[in-house]
């Protein structure tokens, strides 16, 4: 039977100083003064649109991402979360995290955010190497990454992030370690460890770079794995790497199927509807112009349907390295635990799964082979 899960909000800022050449998030380069009242105000309408989704709950984690949200000025983003705050209530220990770029942090936005209500940063480094930094289209350099991570540290969020990339053009395994240890000097309490693909409409689709062969991007990885968990960083999930009691609860509820809101131009949400036996998405209008004129900010909302909650359950929740509880897919996808027993049969003979009395268990091999293991559930 479907119980209503923890909610999150998720709210979407496009606009960044330049579209990055990797990047295929629905982000806009920014000609000119931004909206910044426009948008929040628009923001505020979009969530009151949505308050019927909430049933009740309060908001127990918010992610402002982007694009760039830190070239909203902190005095937009303390309005909008004071507004978000008064149509939903806050959880007693919400974490409100926002992304950050170094290029666009002055000093003194540190203190002000977080006495805005943001208690957690994602600065987005992705490498502290100038080369790799110009090739990727960032525009702040290794120093700028390093002193946001210092100031981070000293401006009372309760934690923060550090995005790092690897697998860049022409990187090799030394470059893509240095980055590892500096970032870790840093010692910042989360760290985002991916890398880099190659995804349509992005300009390295067009023109692909060189990017390190298999051999490696497998060396690479083993050994950065290895190096975070020396340097006291639990992998928790895919590419997220936490200090005990840091994870980052937003992401956690997703990967849980947990319910979140979207607000903001081309957000996502996901909701739980107990009383219809539904879970739907809802995707918000993507362009900014469109989205700033609308009255009615929704563009589309589907019907997740009931065959296809099990793949939807999985492919978030293998995400995750921690035991799958078989209770927890029966809330979150109103399904026994039996629906997908032939799938966790085939995936237990062949390696990638252990099966007890209350959990599924991803094993070592199930971890390299996750694909191939949602395959069993098609």
């Amino acid at each position: 039977m479907l119980t209503l899960p923890p909610l999150s909000l998720y709210i979407h800022i496009p606009w960044c100083v330049q579209k990055c050449p990797y990047c295929d998030f629905n982000s806009h380069g920014q000609h000119g003064e931004l909206p910044q009242t426009e948008y929040v105000d628009a923001l505020i309408n979009d969530l009151k649109q949505d308050l019927h989704y909430v049933q009740g709950r309060e908001l127990h984690t918010i992610f402002i991402g982007g694009g760039t949200p830190s070239l909203f000025d902190a005095k937009q983003i303390g309005r909008l979360l004071t507004e978000v705050d008064a149509l939903i209530p806050f959880s007693d220990n919400i974490e409100i995290t926002m992304e950050a770029n170094p290029g666009t942090l002055e000093h003194d936005d540190f203190a002000a955010y977080c006495q805005a209500g943001v208690t957690r940063l994602s600065i987005g480094v992705q490498s502290f190497a100038t080369e790799k930094l110009n090739l990727l289209g960032r525009i702040h350099d290794k120093c700028e990454a390093q002193v946001a991570a210092q100031k981070a540290q000293v401006s009372g969020y309760q934690s923060f992030n550090l995005d790092l990339m690897h697998g860049l053009p022409n990187q090799s395994f030394e470059e893509a370690m240095a980055d590892i240890e500096t970032a870790a000097e840093l010692a910042p309490p989360h760290l985002s460890w991916y890398q880099l693909t190659i995804e349509p409409n992005t300009l390295f689709h067009s023109k692909p770079p060189q990017l390190p062969d298999d051999e490696n991007l497998w060396q690479i990885y083993e050994q950065g794995q290895k190096r975070l968990a020396e340097l006291g960083y639990q992998q928790y999930e895919i590419s997220a790497y936490a200090k005990e009691g840091y994870q980052c609860r937003h992401n956690l509820n997703y990967w849980q199927f947990g319910d979140y809101l979207g607000i903001g131009c081309g957000a996502h949400g996901k909701i739980t509807l107990v009383d219809d036996d539904k879970i739907i998405r809802t995707v918000k209008i993507k362009h900014p112009k469109g989205y700033l004129a609308a009255d009615n900010y929704s563009y589309e909302t589907t019907e997740v349907e009931l065959e296809d909650r099990p793949l939807e359950y999985l492919m978030n929740r293998l995400r995750l390295m921690s035991p799958i509880p078989k209770l927890e897919f029966e809330q979150r996808t109103g399904l026994k635990r039996d629906t997908i027993s032939e799938g966790i049969k085939q995936a237990c003979v062949k390696g990638l799964m252990t099966d007890s009395d209350e959990h599924w268990q991803l094993t070592s091999k199930g971890q390299l082979f996750v694909n191939e293991l949602l395959s069993q559930f098609l």
